[in-house]
């Protein structure tokens, strides 16, 4: 039976409140799965397909990062924190094996776990994965991530958003696909897609901007490791039609990490490559 649980909660070690949700079969293949930058444990309403889910008997569990959605914020976090808060989450659900998947800003946290998990990881999965700073192309990029831009200027604009989120989300969607590749505007000219991601975007800000502040504060600095220091194999994929995170990125994601196995896909761009081939992605991805 496929469930759809998108508001739990747990408490950390560190008392601090992380939200999630679930998706697919609770005796499923588990994935944990990454959410965007900035988004909430509902973007992956955006890909999700139940019959997909279903065939491939999947559950998938995504948690908002602190800062997002239903998680608290965490003052001082770092990138290479996000495995232990996934082996707590894991083992409060009694699961003992399990596969990664990150897409966008998700993907450094996909890396970081690809790196410090061993034994119980059994899969790693990049879908247009943000790249390190020094990436080509990374900072040309549409992810949000506003390299070089001043703390006070970045606060600013992500003010900006939260309250056009808010206040008028149509004319946000009309504006974000003025800044997108063709394939993303098709796909966000569904109606029901363009929903899901609205909702995902507010969700996002429901406690403010502080969350993504200090995240792309966190993705424009060292992410603590280098990615030639990851032993896993990890599977990429990436679309070269992508504006929002450019296909050059990808590509040094992929000569950088030794057990890379990357597919790039010509036709697709940030939002598609995931949603068109989520079967492709998670048959990958389980055991």
């Amino acid at each position: 039976m496929v469930e759809n649980k998108t508001n739990q909660q747990i408490t950390l070690p560190s008392n601090q409140t992380l939200g999630y949700a679930e998706y697919g079969s609770p005796e499923g293949s588990p994935i944990f799965y990454f959410h965007g930058f900035p988004s909430s444990r509902l973007d992956w309403q955006l890909v999700y397909n139940k019959p997909i889910l279903e065939e491939l008997n999947v559950r998938v569990i995504a948690p908002d990062r602190p800062g997002y959605g239903l998680s608290l914020f965490r003052l001082g976090r770092k990138i290479l924190d996000w495995p232990e808060v996934v082996i707590y989450l894991a083992n409060a659900l009694k699961i003992d094996r399990f596969a990664v998947l990150g897409i966008s800003g998700g993907g450094p946290y996909a890396a970081s776990c690809a790196l410090k998990i061993h034994d119980r990881l059994v899969k790693t999965g990049i879908a247009c994965g943000m790249g390190p700073s020094s990436a080509p192309g990374m900072k040309d990029g549409g992810s949000w991530t506003l390299p070089g831009t001043p703390s006070l200027i970045r606060r600013v604009i992500l003010m900006l958003t939260s309250i056009g989120l808010r206040k008028d989300p149509d004319q946000f969607l009309t504006r974000t696909k003025e800044a997108i590749s063709e394939p993303d505007k098709q796909l966000l000219d569904q109606p029901e897609l363009a929903a899901f991601f609205i909702n995902s975007m507010q969700e996002a800000f429901r406690n403010g901007i502080r969350g993504a502040n200090q995240e792309a504060a966190l993705y424009t600095h060292p992410w603590g490791f280098n990615l030639q220091n990851i032993a896993a194999k990890v599977h990429l994929w990436h679309g070269e039609q992508d504006i929002n995170v450019p296909i050059s990125v990808g590509r040094y994601m992929a000569e950088h990490i030794p057990g890379c196995i990357s597919k790039f896909y010509e036709a697709e761009g940030h939002f598609t490559l995931p949603h068109n081939h989520l079967r492709e992605i998670l048959s990958s991805l389980i055991e």
